[in-house]
C-alpha cells in the first residue's frame, strides 16, 4: 500500500470515530485530480448514458479487484483491504460527480461523498463536521480493541454491513452476519475462500452507492434508468477464477487432516495438536505464496500497473 494510504490509515487508527470525515477529505484531495483524468480520457463522442455506465463498471470491478487483492487472503489484513476498497469507491463518486460538470478536487464533494454514504442526512451537517475535523495525534500504541473498531466502521462505511430496516428484514441481517462468520471461520484454515467472498460484498456494496450516486447528482430520468441497467445474473470470469482458486483452496486443510489421520502422529498421545499446527502452518503457507505471487506479478517486467486509472 503506498504511503499516502499507509498515513491515511495510520490517522484513522489514532481516531476511528472520525474515519468518514478523513476518508472524504483524503478522497477529495488525492483522488480527485485523478478522477477528473480518467472522466477526460472517455470517449467524446460516446453517448452520456455510456459515459456514465462505463464509470460505474470500472468502479464496481476495481473497488473489487483491489479491496480483495490488496490484503490478499490473510484475515489479519482485512484494515488495508478496506482501505483500499473504500477509496477506489470514493473515486467513483467523484467521476460520477465529474460527469455532472462538478469538480472533484473542491471539498464540497467530501460533504456529497458523506451523504452518499449515510453517515449525514444532508450536505450542510457533513459540511460542518469536516470543518470541524482536526488532525488526530499520532498513535503510541497499537490496541487490539481499536483495531477492531477501525475494521468494524470501514465495514459498515463500505456498505457490507447494510442496516436492518424493517422488522421483517431481521432474518436477512442474521443469515448475513451467520455466513460472514461462517466465512471468516473457514478461512482460517482455508484463506483463498475469503478472496472472492470479499469480491462479490464489495460489487454488491459499490452497485447499492452508485445508484446512490446517479440518483443524487442526474436530475435526468433517462440517466438513470440507462445507468441502472445492470445484468445481475452474469457472472464474472474473474469472479469464477477466485471461486476455483478459493475452492483448490479448500483441498488444502483437506489433505492436512487425512495426513494426520493416516499418520497418526500425536503430541502428548493426541493429534489435536498436531492438527492445529498442521492446519496454521498450512493456512500461513497458502497465504504467504498468494502474497509472493501477487507481489512478482505487480513488480515484474510485464505486470506493472498504473495506479492513476
Amino acid at each position: 500500500m503506498p504511503s499516502t494510504e499507509r498515513n491515511l490509515l495510520r490517522q484513522a487508527l489514532a481516531d476511528p470515530r472520525g474515519l468518514p470525515e478523513q476518508l472524504a477529505l483524503f478522497a477529495v484531495r488525492h483522488r480527485g485530480e485523478a478522477a477528473r483524468r480518467a472522466v477526460a480520457a472517455l470517449p467524446a463522442d460516446a453517448e452520456h448514458a455510456d459515459r456514465y455506465r462505463e464509470v460505474i463498471r470500472r468502479g464496481r470491478r476495481a473497488t473489487a479487484s483491489e479491496g480483495a487483492f490488496v490484503g490478499g487472503p490473510m484475515l489479519v489484513f482485512a484494515p488495508f483491504a478496506f482501505c483500499a476498497a473504500l477509496l477506489r469507491q470514493s473515486r467513483t463518486v467523484l467521476e460520477l460527480a465529474a460527469l455532472d460538470g462538478r469538480d472533484p478536487t473542491d471539498e464540497e464533494r467530501a460533504a456529497e461523498l458523506l451523504v452518499l454514504q449515510g453517515v449525514y442526512e444532508d450536505v450542510g451537517t457533513a459540511r460542518a463536521a469536516l470543518t470541524a475535523q482536526r488532525p488526530p495525534p499520532p498513535v503510541r500504541r497499537l490496541r487490539l480493541t481499536t483495531l477492531w473498531d477501525l475494521t468494524w466502521r470501514m465495514a459498515r462505511l463500505l456498505g457490507l454491513l447494510t442496516p436492518t430496516t424493517g422488522r421483517s428484514r431481521w432474518w436477512a441481517q442474521a443469515g448475513r452476519l451467520l455466513l460472514t462468520c461462517t466465512v471468516i471461520l473457514v478461512g482460517m484454515v482455508a484463506p483463498l475462500v475469503w478472496l472472492p467472498y470479499l469480491a462479490v460484498s464489495y460489487d454488491r456494496a459499490t452497485d447499492r452507492l452508485t445508484d446512490r450516486a446517479v440518483r443524487y447528482y442526474f436530475a435526468d430520468a433517462r440517466v438513470r434508468r440507462h445507468t441502472r441497467g445492470r445484468r445481475r445474473g452474469r457472472l464474472d470470469p474473474a469472479a469464477l477464477v477466485g471461486v476455483g482458486r478459493a475452492l483448490l483452496s479448500l483441498l488444502v486443510p483437506v489433505a492436512l487432516i487425512a495426513g494426520v489421520a493416516l499418520t497418526d502422529v500425536r503430541i502428548a498421545e493426541s493429534s489435536w495438536p498436531v492438527l492445529a499446527i498442521a492446519l496454521t502452518t498450512g493456512s500461513l503457507a497458502v497465504g504467504a505464496v498468494w502474497q509472493w505471487r501477487r507481489h512478482r506479478s505487480s513488480h515484474g517486467p510485464h505486470g506493472s500497473r498504473e495506479r492513476g486509472e
